[in-house]
């Protein structure tokens, strides 16, 4: 068994498991044990369940002996952001309030993952309520790469935990960002899918309209493959749109000959690390057959990531309205005010921030008519460090300086793959995005596969 099976992308862990050259035990064991040894500094985990987990891993061993296989994720452990319901295992959303909280089901996104044969090793750390900040009370994971740069926000245990060999893969969710942040921060290939493209059913809201679930792995491949399992229409939640789900892995390999990608070129705010990760991002999809094209934003692209934040707040107030005035003092500062501000919009300052999202979304679709994809910076600061997070500020418009090339497309529901595209000269890692029109997800993975078949920066490891 190798010594850095723990590093092993999703893929390859799949095709020893299926050629019985690894066992799931063996997988999970080996897993186990270097939680057991670097998460006690990262603190990835909210809740780990060994015994479990082992006792599935098993189970499945027996399956993979009799000749049965459940498909790609059979065997493999894997681990979910601590807002996904977990039938018997505590599912606190990064919520103090929520600590006892055990669910009797299962989240639809859970129950497809365990069908398809993944290991659950546990449930990871994440913001209070999936919003920006940490409860006060729980520690925040730390970045593998350096401990004074963030983990990014909210699946900031989904992001250290994957890039930390402590799963193969892991479930994120993304209202304004947090799929796309914590991968970009820690070197890993995270996929924002479509709006409606997977169930929300069973996993705690933030903000109902703006939530999105996804994988967060290390090579696109794996995301197809957990993309494949989790995607599709459920009865438990009408908003799953009930379109057939491509075999993505299948057609991992249509690469980008002849597809046409737009680059904006009125891109404002971007630092050396993040202008050279897109410029490479650009030259290495042109040189495997894409033709780059200028675009240019539409004027309501910058007032979104103003118009994301109240949208954000009354939404949340809705999903926090059991527990919240009521119990106020239990929930931290940062997720309190935004429920503050969403109990006092009107009416009428709601209905004109639907109005702008919707010419946003409209906008958007316009532009996506003349490309196949387009590519974005995942942030404009390419890596922000703790302390420069905390001189920024909660302001408007330093919010909206960090939200600027995320939450556009959170409001709007295209689906956007974050990879890695570089390091700082501190040795953490630079992302960027492809963003695709609605429900092409086949096409964004085979354009980040082709990406990622040309470069290696996916390939580097945190120095723990």
């Amino acid at each position: 068994m190798p010594e850095d099976l723990h590093y092993l992308s999703l893929d390859e862990v799949a095709r020893r498991l299926k050629a019985r050259k690894l066992s799931s035990v063996e997988a999970t064991q080996a897993i186990l044990a270097r939680i057991a040894t670097v998460d006690r500094k990262l603190g990835s985990y909210a809740t780990l369940t060994p015994e479990r987990a082992l006792a599935d891993a098993a189970r499945l061993d027996a399956e993979t002996a009799s000749g049965k296989s459940r498909g790609a994720l059979h065997g493999v452990p894997i681990a979910v952001k601590d807002l996904c319901n977990t039938a018997g295992i505590a599912t606190a959303a990064g919520m103090a309030i929520h600590r006892d909280n055990v669910p009797t089901k299962d989240a639809t996104v859970v129950a497809r993952l365990k069908a398809a044969g993944a290991v659950i090793l546990g449930k990871l750390q994440m913001t209070e309520g999936a919003y920006g900040a940490h409860h006060p009370d729980i520690p925040a994971p730390l970045n593998p790469w350096n401990a004074a740069y963030w983990t990014g926000s909210s699946s900031s245990g989904s992001g250290a935990a994957t890039a930390s060999g402590l799963c193969f893969a892991s479930l994120g969710s993304d209202t304004g960002g947090s799929i796309r942040f914590p991968s970009a921060m820690n070197g890993l290939t995270g996929l924002k899918p479509t709006w409606g493209r997977v169930s929300r059913a069973g996993v705690f809201a933030l903000a109902d309209s703006l939530d999105h679930i996804g994988p967060m792995c290390r090579t696109t491949i794996d995301c197809a493959h957990v993309l494949g399992v989790i995607a599709g229409a459920d009865p438990d939640d009408p908003t799953a749109v009930p379109l057939s789900v491509p075999d993505y892995a299948a057609m991992i390999e249509a690469g980008v000959k002849g597809k046409r990608i737009g680059v904006p070129a009125d891109l404002q705010g971007l630092d050396g690390d993040a202008r050279r990760a897109l410029d490479g991002a650009a030259a290495a999809l042109n040189r495997a057959g894409a033709t780059l094209v200028d675009l240019t934003l539409p004027p309501s692209f910058d007032q979104a990531s103003y118009d994301w934040v109240p949208l954000c707040a009354v939404e949340a107030a809705v999903a926090h309205e059991a527990t919240y005035p009521s119990r106020a003092k239990e929930y931290g500062p940062v997720l309190a005010g935004l429920l503050d501000l969403g109990r006092q919009l009107s009416a009428t300052d709601l209905a004109k921030l639907q109005q702008r999202r919707a010419a946003l979304t409209g906008a958007l679709n316009t532009l996506m008519v003349s490309v196949d994809f387009m590519l974005m910076p995942a942030m404009g600061t390419a890596a922000w460090s703790i302390q420069a997070l905390q001189r920024a500020g909660r302001d408007p418009d330093s919010v909206a300086v960090r939200l600027r090339y995320t939450a556009p497309f959170d409001l709007s529901g295209h689906p956007a793959l974050t990879l890695p595209g570089g390091v700082t000269g501190v040795g953490v890692p630079v992302g960027f995005q492809i963003v695709g029109r609605a429900f092409d997800e086949t096409g964004i993975l085979a354009a980040g596969h082709a990406y990622q078949k040309a470069t290696d920066w996916h390939l580097k490891r945190p120095p723990l």
